[in-house]
């Protein structure tokens, strides 16, 4: 499973929800531009509760894109260390999008949010219905690119893992059996190809 990390643009995103985090294995870093001086204290509070899996980045100097250059840098030096790294920028800001796309040829695996809850593992997660679970997995399986699973038993793992492995095989069955119905995967021998919007035309 992916070690997930997310990098957010105080500058441009004030979170209010954090506390979505909890519970989930994510490494938080809060970018603080130079003349941010204060910080919401419900933020503070979650952000702590985090304990050595949040921190904070202090931006020096406050040229144009300052902040957005310390995030870069930032995602290419975890990236060097952590293969297995995903990362999640909040903000936004659309000038991350050509970053994200070049990141992705270089297969680093990143995706920009302007919220948390947009994060597919937590939209997976916090999902309540059937339509919900699935648009979640069609959104994480997308952003997999050729590192899709190509087996239904590695399919099913992987829409396991996404659950936190709290899945009972009846479940990831019916997941992958209604992926079928709606036209999103087909079946040869075990063998799944995937279809639009999950495979990109």
């Amino acid at each position: 499973m992916k070690n997930n990390y997310i990098l957010i643009d105080f500058e441009n995103v004030q979170p209010k929800n954090l506390e979505l985090l909890q519970g989930h294995n994510f490494k938080v870093l809060v970018f603080v531009g130079e003349n941010q001086k204060n910080i919401p204290i419900q933020l503070a509070e979650t952000l702590q509760k985090l304990g050595e899996d949040g921190s904070y980045v202090r931006i020096d100097g406050n040229g144009k894109n300052a902040l957005d250059f310390h995030i870069a840098y930032y995602i290419g030096k975890i990236a060097e260390t952590d293969n297995e790294a995903f990362f999640h920028i909040i903000s936004k800001d659309t000038g991350f999008n050509p970053l994200i796309t070049h990141l992705k040829k270089q297969k680093i695996f990143a995706l920009r949010e302007k919220d948390i809850s947009e994060i597919p593992l937590l939209q997976i997660s916090n999902s309540s219905s059937p339509d919900e679970r699935i648009d979640a997995i069609v959104k994480n399986l997308a952003n997999k690119g050729s590192s899709r699973p190509r087996k239904t038993k590695t399919l099913g793992n992987t829409i396991n893992s996404l659950f936190q492995k709290t899945l009972e095989e009846r479940e990831i069955t019916q997941i992958i059996q209604e992926m079928q119905k709606r036209k999103l995967i087909t079946i040869d021998k075990e063998n799944i190809s995937y279809k639009q919007p999950i495979s990109q035309p």
